[in-house]
C-alpha cells in the first residue's frame, strides 16, 4: 500500500497546519519517486500536483517535486536533480495527468521527464527555448520577439476524416483557447486542446515578493476562485510558520468560501440553460448571481470577495446584521432555486440534452486524478471538506457534517444535478456557519522569520507550506517556499483544471460538435488558472 511504501522509503515529518496531513520528503533515488507513484496508483490515489526549483542558489541543483493526494492525506515527494542534466522519470504512464505538467516544467524550470511528448505547453514562442523563467539565473525581462511557433497536433486519418479548428479566439468573450476536432460529419473522434495563452508570469513575479505581495497575485490568477486561491495560499504560509488562524477567521473564511461557491454555480446553472436555447434559465440564474454578488459587495466590500483571506486570517469582517441578511437571503435563494431545478427536470427539450451528453466514468476519474464536480458527478465522495478514512475536514467544516452532492450518471445532467445539491448543501453550511459564528480577533501575526529555522529539511534555511482547500472547481493547491528573511523563493499555484482539461477531451467522444458548448460549460474550466 502507498502509506507503507512512504514508510519504507521516505522519512516523514508531518506538516503543522488546517486540514488534511501533508507529509513532506525526499526520494533518495528516482526509482523510489517511480516504486511510491505505482503504490499511490494502486492505492486508488492520484496526482495532485507536479512542479519543479532551481535550488542552485542553495548550493544544490534542481527539484522535482510531486503531491500525491491519499486517503490519508497528501505526500508532498521531491526528488534531487543534478544542475548538469536534471532529467526525471515520466510519471505520464502511471498518472496520466502528469503530461502537460511535466511539459510545463520544463518551459518554466528547464528540467525535462524522459517522455516522448516533449512538446512545449505554456512556452508559444513568447520566449526563446534556452530561456526558463523560474531560474534563478533567468534575467526578468518583456524584450523578447514573439515568434509564433507551430504546434504538432496528432492527427486521425481515414475516409471522411477532417479537422475543425476552433479558437483561440473565440466568438463569445471569454478566456482564449484551441480546440482541435478530429471528425466525421459531426461525430467527434478526437478532440486534443492547446492552451496557454493567457500565460501572465504570475510565478516568476512571486519569486523574491513579500507574503503580502504574494497574496494579492495569488488571489489574481483565477478570478473566479480568487477567495479559493487566497485560502490555500493563506493555509500555505500558515503552515510553514506552524501557527493557526483564530476562530472566527476560519469561519469566516469557510463562509466565504461557500459563498463563492454558490456564486459560482448560480451563474454556470444559468449558463448550462443557454447553451440549449433556454433563455429562461438564464436570466433566473443571473438575477440571483446577482444579486447574491451584490451582498458580498455590502458584506466584504467587493463582489467576489477579492482580498478578504489573507496569511494569518482575514481582512474583512461582516456585523451581525449583516450575517443575520445573509441568513434570510439564504432563505430566499434556496426557494428560487429549487422551483428552478423543478423546471430544468421537467423540462423535455432541456434533458433531451442533457442526458447521456458528455459521459466521463469513475475508471476515467481515477485514472486522470480527478477531483470537484466532475468527480462527484461519476459517484465519487471526493470532498476536501468531509470526513475521509484517514483524517478529519479542515475547520470549521470538521462540526459541520458536510454531505458531499454526488451523482452515478457522469453526464451533463449528473454535473448539472451535483450543482444543484451543492448549492442547497452550501446554503445549509452558511446557515450554521453563521449561527455559530464565534467572536474574537480575525487575524494572527505571523512571526518574524527565523534564520536556520527551516520546516521540512534539516540546516535549510527554507520554509515550506502546502495549502489545500476544496474550490468550488475542485481540489486546488498552494505551494510556497520562503528564504530566512520571510520573502518568497518559490511559490507554486496549481488549479484542478490541469487535470479537468484532458476530461473534457474524453467526455465530446462520440458526440456531436454542436454538444461541446453544453459539454463544455457543464465542466466550466479555468483558462487563466491553468496558465498562470
Amino acid at each position: 500500500m502507498a502509506m507503507q511504501f512512504l514508510n519504507e522509503l521516505i522519512e516523514f515529518s508531518e506538516q503543522a497546519g488546517i486540514g488534511a496531513p501533508v507529509w513532506h520528503g525526499i526520494a533518495a533515488h528516482e526509482s523510489e519517486l517511480l516504486s511510491f507513484a505505482v503504490a499511490v496508483h494502486h492505492a486508488s490515489g492520484r496526482l495532485a500536483a507536479l512542479w519543479g526549483t532551481d535550488e542552485r542558489a542553495n548550493k544544490a541543483g534542481f527539484r522535482l517535486h510531486c503531491v500525491f493526494g491519499l486517503e490519508a492525506g497528501h505526500a508532498w515527494i521531491s526528488l534531487d536533480l543534478s544542475s548538469e542534466n536534471p532529467v526525471y522519470p515520466d510519471l505520464s504512464g502511471i498518472f496520466p495527468a502528469a503530461n502537460r505538467m511535466q511539459r510545463a516544467t520544463y518551459d518554466m524550470v528547464g528540467i525535462r521527464s524522459t517522455s516522448s511528448d516533449q512538446r512545449p505547453w505554456l512556452r508559444h514562442g513568447g520566449w526563446p527555448a534556452d530561456y526558463f523563467p523560474l531560474q534563478t539565473t533567468a534575467p526578468i525581462t518583456t524584450n523578447f520577439t514573439n515568434i509564433p511557433t507551430d504546434y504538432d497536433f496528432l492527427q486521425v486519418g481515414g475516409e471522411g476524416a477532417h479537422e475543425i479548428p476552433v479558437g483561440p479566439i473565440h466568438a463569445g468573450i471569454i478566456e482564449p483557447g484551441h480546440f482541435r476536432f478530429s471528425v466525421v460529419g459531426e461525430r467527434v473522434l478526437r478532440l486534443e486542446q492547446r492552451l496557454g495563452y493567457q500565460h501572465k508570469g504570475t510565478e516568476q513575479r512571486l519569486m523574491g515578493a513579500t507574503i503580502e505581495q504574494g497574496a494579492k497575485l495569488i488571489g489574481r490568477i483565477s478570478g473566479d476562485s480568487t477567495c479559493a486561491y487566497a485560502a490555500a495560499y493563506a493555509n500555505a504560509v500558515e503552515a510553514a510558520y506552524g501557527i493557526e488562524p483564530p476562530p472566527r477567521a476560519l469561519g469566516l473564511r469557510a463562509l466565504i468560501l461557500e459563498r463563492e461557491r454558490i456564486a459560482n454555480h448560480l451563474g454556470d446553472l444559468g449558463m448550462l440553460g443557454n447553451d440549449v436555447a433556454f433563455g429562461f434559465g438564464l436570466t433566473q440564474f443571473f438575477k440571483l448571481k446577482e444579486d447574491w454578488v451584490r451582498q458580498s459587495a455590502l458584506a466584504f466590500g467587493h463582489r467576489f470577495m477579492m482580498d478578504c483571506i489573507v496569511p494569518g486570517g482575514v481582512a474583512a469582517n461582516a456585523t451581525a446584521d449583516m450575517l443575520t441578511l445573509m441568513k434570510l437571503h439564504c432563505d430566499v435563494v434556496e426557494k428560487t432555486v429549487r422551483e428552478l431545478k423543478t423546471i430544468y427536470d421537467e423540462h423535455a427539450g432541456l434533458q433531451d440534452r442533457f442526458l447521456t451528453c458528455g459521459p466521463i466514468s469513475d475508471a476515467l476519474t481515477q485514472e486522470l486524478s480527478l477531483t470537484g464536480i466532475a468527480a462527484r458527478a461519476t459517484g465519487m465522495l471526493l470532498d476536501g471538506r468531509a470526513w475521509s478514512q484517514g483524517y478529519e475536514p479542515p475547520v470549521p467544516y470538521a462540526g459541520l457534517g458536510v454531505r458531499p452532492a454526488s451523482d452515478m450518471r457522469g453526464d451533463v445532467t449528473a454535473r448539472a444535478a451535483v450543482r444543484f445539491g451543492e448549492i442547497f448543501e452550501s446554503l445549509r453550511l452558511l446557515r450554521k456557519l453563521i449561527a455559530g459564528m464565534p467572536g474574537g480577533l480575525l487575524r494572527t501575526k505571523l512571526p518574524a522569520p527565523l534564520v536556520g529555522e527551516g520546516q521540512g529539511e534539516r540546516g535549510s534555511n527554507l520554509r515550506k507550506g502546502l495549502g489545500v482547500v476544496e474550490g468550488w472547481r475542485g481540489e486546488i493547491l498552494v505551494a510556497v517556499q520562503l528564504d530566512s528573511e520571510g520573502k518568497l523563493t518559490r511559490v507554486h499555484p496549481h488549479d484542478p483544471s490541469w487535470q479537468l482539461w484532458p476530461a473534457l477531451e474524453h467526455a465530446v467522444l462520440k458526440d456531436i460538435v454542436p454538444d461541446f458548448p453544453v459539454i463544455n460549460k457543464s465542466f466550466n474550466l479555468s483558462y487563466s488558472g491553468a496558465d498562470l
